[in-house]
């Protein structure tokens, strides 16, 4: 098995799987806070192939400026699979969506908002960091 099929295999219940040379490890972090965490740890993901549970544009970002290699989402939205293909990164997903929800139900994913005009990887960096703050500041779970 390659790494994509390995990560994917290896997703189960875990929110991501991360797979490089066949190795591989898990989180179950919710929304975009493992790959946030991975980064700022500055954790070297350059190459590896990333399974998800959901992949937005957020996340799509965030494994752009990891160097992610090659991205599966179990749902995948369609500004995460652009993000991704216009950079040549392959994508796979079991369910194409418009958009992702957040948790509630009732309205679009802030962290979808936040980067939804913004196509450089490391101003949505920045922007989602941000975000993030700012909603822990304010006591929203995130």
């Amino acid at each position: 098995m390659n790494d994509i099929e390995i990560a994917k295999a290896e997703l189960g219940d875990h929110s991501i799987c991360i797979c490089k040379d066949g190795r591989f490890f898990t989180d179950d972090g919710r929304g975009i806070s493992p790959m946030m965490r991975f980064i700022a740890e500055e954790r070297d993901l350059i190459g590896s192939s990333v399974a998800d549970v959901i992949v937005g544009k957020a996340a799509a970002m965030l494994f752009i400026k990891a160097g992610i290699a090659e991205v599966y989402g179990r749902v995948m939205s369609k500004a995460a699979r652009d993000c991704l293909t216009e950079r040549g990164i392959p994508c796979s997903y079991d369910m194409l969506t418009d958009r992702i929800i957040n948790r509630k139900g009732d309205d679009i994913c802030p962290m979808e908002k936040t980067v939804a005009d913004i196509n450089d990887p490391e101003e949505g960096y920045r922007a989602l960091k941000a975000r993030l703050n700012e909603m822990r500041r304010g006591g929203t779970n995130v």
